[in-house]
């Protein structure tokens, strides 16, 4: 399997391990990715996930001549949300996520980094959609997602003038939240997902839901109904006691 796990304290690392590919998402390497989740989740010591490739790609997104496959009528053009499934399973995972971008993220691979809560980019970093530049449209959510990582200027400038971003480049535009150098990347990374692990799960698991939901809420008064039932529960839980002495 083309996906390894290890636990460090609370966070469960998921390196992606194709690297002679770049790793590419294969159907094998996509079902690794959603097994490593499946399993990360299930797990009550697990409080946060970090995810990284192997070599010196982050991911290269998906297989070229199964697009080609695609594109001829020889493999069945849905079979391509096979491929989202790769990414969609980090980003729908309730758990906090990291990318640590090692290198190129292109395509398919620039949504897997996309679908992380947080991003930290090794100066080897290169975000790459090069979608229209191999002559096919967007796909996966990626405009979706870009635009609300970096606005509509940038993710114009990405998408559809094809400027490809190096990793201080991404941090400078707020694509990732810093720039490290390669040899601290997982080190830093693993800094940010230990500190998201050690707030209770269930309390960062209804934190990130209710950021997701606060993205779309068109007002205040709205945002704060929201976020009322959720502080009052937290008032009761017994990580606020021992926080407070009580």
């Amino acid at each position: 399997m083309p996906v390894h796990v290890e636990r460090r304290g609370r966070v469960e690392i998921i390196t992606i391990d194709d690297a002679e590919r770049r790793n590419v998402l294969s159907d094998e390497l996509v079902a690794g990715i959603v097994a490593a989740i499946d399993a990360a989740e299930a797990d009550e010591g697990v409080g946060a996930l970090l995810i990284t490739g192997a070599g010196k790609a982050f991911c290269a997104g998906a297989d070229l001549s199964d697009l080609a496959a695609m594109g001829s009528g020889a493999r069945e053009p849905g079979s391509v949300v096979g491929v989202y499934e790769g990414f969609l399973r980090v980003l729908r995972s309730p758990l906090p996520t990291v990318a640590a971008v090692n290198g190129p993220a292109v395509g398919a691979g620039f949504n897997l980094a996309l679908a992380a809560d947080l991003r930290i980019a090794g100066e080897s970093a290169r975000f790459d959609a090069r979608f229209l530049q191999i002559g096919i449209h967007p796909g996966g959510g990626h405009t979706w997602l870009l635009d609300r990582a970096v606005g509509p200027q940038a993710a114009a400038a990405i998408d559809l003038f094809g400027n490809r971003l190096d990793g201080a480049a991404a941090a400078r535009i707020g694509l990732a939240w810093e720039c490290v150098p390669d040899a601290e990347l997982l080190e830093r990374a693993l800094e940010h997902a230990t500190r998201a692990a050690a707030v209770p799960r269930e309390l960062a698991v209804r934190t990130k839901a209710t950021l997701r939901r606060a993205h779309a809420t068109a007002d205040h008064d709205t945002a704060l109904a929201y976020e009322l039932g959720d502080q009052v529960w937290s008032f009761g839980q017994p990580w606020f006691a021992q926080a407070t002495g009580r």
